[in-house]
């Protein structure tokens, strides 16, 4: 592919990626913000990320979006991070200064919080939640949550090891916020919440839900970070047995208007931009 010197180039990168709505999405906000920026989608293989991202440097790349399975592998790689990024160890957004340093920040919590709150119309503040993985998604969304202030945190994955350490990391500031903040195994949860947020890769290996039917009770939000076919069998699940199910559409939207507003230094705005992914 012949590179366009006229705009600023932009991506992101992942393992699948063909799904993506990313490139759509920064196109818009490119054009709503009038911005000139060219916005691609990049499939990297599994060990490959850190030749992927040299390559986007030589190509004149600007910012680039990471989705699974690269994002712990891109806060490593990245020369500065943002506080969000030292805490969860994981990195969804990467951009390059003028003498090549890669900086990287996370924008997926600050997303997941916006559309919870707005697009769903769900207070964080003094609900119960239920956080599902202890990969790169639950550890950018975990210090956004704590700082909404819930009644509880807990964090379930099936290594328990996995959820313990992002809980451990986290402990300063679930007590600076005097948020309960837990590590479970899924088999041993027996309470609902009022909030079920799955950041695990479940949805995207076509799994059923990790964990049992009774964290749901009717009115809990169930919300997966993973969007269109992918997430039907979790929101199945979650209408089911009368919860509200939300898909990660609205959390990509907003996250990627963080990530555009980082780069570009302008916030695009988001509702118009959601409401055209909706249609069918």
């Amino acid at each position: 592919m012949t590179a366009d010197t006229t705009t600023d180039l932009y991506c992101v990168m992942g393992n699948p990626i063909a799904h993506s709505r990313s490139p759509w999405i920064h196109a818009r906000f490119a054009q709503l913000t009038q911005q000139a920026l060219r916005y691609e989608a990049r499939l990297v293989p599994l060990d490959g990320l850190a030749q992927a991202l040299t390559d986007f440097a030589a190509a004149g790349g600007r910012g680039c979006n990471i989705t699974v399975p690269f994002k712990l592998q891109a806060a490593e790689l990245a020369h500065t991070r943002s506080e969000r990024v030292q805490l969860a160890g994981a990195a969804n957004t990467l951009a390059w200064d003028g003498e090549g340093r890669i900086h990287a920040d996370n924008t997926d919590g600050l997303g997941l919080v916006a559309d919870i709150t707005q697009g769903a119309g769900r207070a964080i503040a003094g609900a119960s939640v239920l956080l599902i993985g202890a990969g790169g998604a639950a550890a950018g969304a975990l210090a956004p949550l704590l700082e909404q202030r819930p009644t509880l945190i807990t964090v379930a994955n099936r290594t328990l090891e996995r959820a313990q350490a992002l809980v451990e990391r986290h402990a300063a500031l679930a007590a600076t916020h005097q948020v309960p903040l837990l590590a479970a195994a899924p088999a041993t949860l027996s309470d609902s919440f009022d909030i079920v947020i799955n950041a695990s890769a479940s949805s995207l290996a076509g799994d059923a839900a990790p964990v049992p039917d009774c964290v749901l009770r009717p009115g809990s939000l169930a919300y997966d970070m993973m969007y269109g076919p992918a997430a039907q069998g979790f929101l199945q699940w979650a209408h089911r047995h009368g919860a509200q199910g939300r898909d990660g559409l609205g959390m990509l939207v907003e996250q990627a208007a963080e990530a555009f507003a980082l780069w570009r230094g302008v916030r695009p705005p988001t509702a118009g931009v959601l409401a055209a992914l909706r249609q069918p």
